[in-house]
């Protein structure tokens, strides 16, 4: 299909966008890389009246760091995210969950920050960066704040931005002393997830001392897996008391039916997936 007709604006600097989503509100659309936008608009699902292309607005992309934090541009690409070594090092949850995100031709022209904006809760990206703790820094015509990830995601496909806020970095604490797996179940190699599971695991002389559980495609948001999280915290690193707490994995989750899978399901795979992850994080497989 073709999309319905809209002005289209190409800014050049942060503050430059912010002013054109000021002035539109409501009636406007931020593209970044695309991938999640443009299907939307061609499928006419929007019809916003601007497109603000932020693509090439200098200092958007890139890894830092930033004392025990690393701090991501929001324009860097998936394919970016996976390799960049300082990502590898200190947040390797991230760069696992962001490989398995669609095709290599996405990951080459999405991007995180379009990926958290979007706020699809099938997606991966968002319950890595739940799990890890991260903070989201958008900047609107009053300047910059910080979200914390837990409350960024609001409901299905909507988050915390106003209107004439711009997503522009993500701010991961370093997660070096920590073992990490993504799991995830989907009907198609590059097909959405009907179930991930990101897992973090800090272990200390033979027991699990923290665990963090973000879960995808569980309710309008991803969500973290507290109950379970709860459940392990100074458990045996052993694979029992592993099963026994990813049991309660699918406790406070509001699952969707669709085509894809009933709740039931989705609850019976999300102690099924949590159970691996926290396995092969804890490093018991």
């Amino acid at each position: 299909m073709i999309p319905a007709s809209f002005e289209y604006a190409r800014p050049r600097t942060v503050e430059e966008a912010v002013g054109q989503l000021a002035l539109a509100g409501e009636e406007a659309k931020v593209l970044a890389g695309g991938q999640s936008l443009l299907p939307i608009l061609r499928m006419r699902l929007a019809f916003p009246e601007l497109l603000v292309d932020v693509g090439r607005i200098p200092g958007l992309r890139g890894v830092r760091t930033d004392g025990d934090t690393l701090v991501i541009g929001a324009l860097t690409s998936h394919h970016d995210v996976v390799h960049d070594p300082l990502v590898r090092r200190h947040a390797g949850l991230l760069a696992a969950a962001t490989a398995t995100v669609a095709d290599p031709a996405v990951r080459h022209r999405g991007t995180i920050g379009g990926s958290l904006a979007h706020a699809d809760p099938a997606g991966d990206v968002p319950a890595a960066v739940l799990a890890l703790d991260a903070e989201l820094v958008v900047q609107g015509p009053d300047g910059r704040r910080s979200v914390p990830a837990r409350e960024f995601f609001t409901d299905y496909l909507q988050t915390a931005l106003r209107p004439d806020e711009l997503l522009v970095e993500v701010r991961v604490p370093k997660a070096d002393a920590w073992g990490f797996h993504y799991e995830k179940f989907q009907l198609s190699a590059q097909a959405w997830a009907v179930v991930g599971v990101a897992a973090l695991v800090r272990r200390d002389d033979g027991r699990i001392v923290e665990s963090r559980v973000g879960l995808s495609n569980m309710g309008p948001t991803p969500v973290r897996a507290t109950a379970c999280e709860e459940a392990l915290a100074g458990a045996d690193a052993a694979p029992d008391a592993v099963a026994s707490a990813a049991d309660s994995a699918a406790e406070g989750t509001r699952p969707a039916s669709d085509l894809s899978a009933s709740a039931e399901y989705r609850e019976h795979l999300a102690r099924v997936l949590t159970r691996r992850a926290v396995l092969a994080a804890a490093d018991l497989t």
